[in-house]
């Protein structure tokens, strides 16, 4: 029989979790494909990160206070922590690439970011789909394959940072925004798993 949730009002938060982490997303994407306009795009992701740490409270503080919880309390917290967890390292890219002064464009970042985009794009879906396992691990495969991709993107991205003489200082800039953007893809992988397995288990 499948679970009928006792307080919906979770699920609205994770789906408001999953949207804010979007938007950040595309941004992020926005920000790596125009940077003349760094500063403008950065305080932007700061705005929605901390949208994210409000709902991530809320979450928190609501787990204490309700007596029966749809899903098991450590699911509930460690879902809201990854999907937080994505915002943090889209913010913290933004802050570093302000750190470097960004002025330039590379390719591999725009491509980098958007397939970013369309992870998290796919967690908002699984989210949405929480009480559907099939669904979600349909979801999480493809999850899988953009993880795969970014990886290959990721290894041709540093391989043409030391291609010729490079300048030192733009290596390591790049690396770590690089780094930074893998990090947040990676994260959303693990982001499918919780919700497949939250999913399963409620099933």
């Amino acid at each position: 029989m499948r679970l009928i949730p006792k307080d919906e009002g979770f699920f609205a938060m994770f789906d408001a979790l999953a949207s804010i982490m979007v938007r950040s997303a595309k941004v992020l994407d926005e920000l790596f494909n125009e940077p003349n306009r760094l500063d403008v795009f950065a305080a932007q992701i700061k705005v929605l990160e901390h949208e994210a740490d409000v709902i991530t409270h809320e979450i928190m503080n609501r787990i204490d206070k309700s007596f029966v919880t749809p899903l098991d309390r450590e699911d509930i917290h460690r879902l809201a922590t990854r999907l937080d967890n994505v915002v943090d390292l889209m913010d913290g890219t933004a802050r570093r690439a302000q750190m470097f002064h960004l002025n330039d464009r590379r390719p591999h970042a725009k491509e980098l970011t958007q397939v970013l985009v369309q992870a998290t794009e796919s967690i908002a879906q699984a989210a949405m789909s929480l009480k559907d396992p099939h669904e979600v691990a349909r979801i999480g495969r493809e999850v899988k394959l953009l993880e795969e991709a970014a990886d290959a993107i990721y290894s041709k991205a540093v391989g043409a940072l030391f291609e010729g003489t490079p300048n030192a200082l733009d290596v390591i800039k790049w690396k770590e925004l690089y780094d930074n953007i893998e990090h947040a893809i990676d994260e959303c992988e693990d982001v499918l798993n919780v919700l497949e397995s939250v999913s399963l288990k409620n099933s």
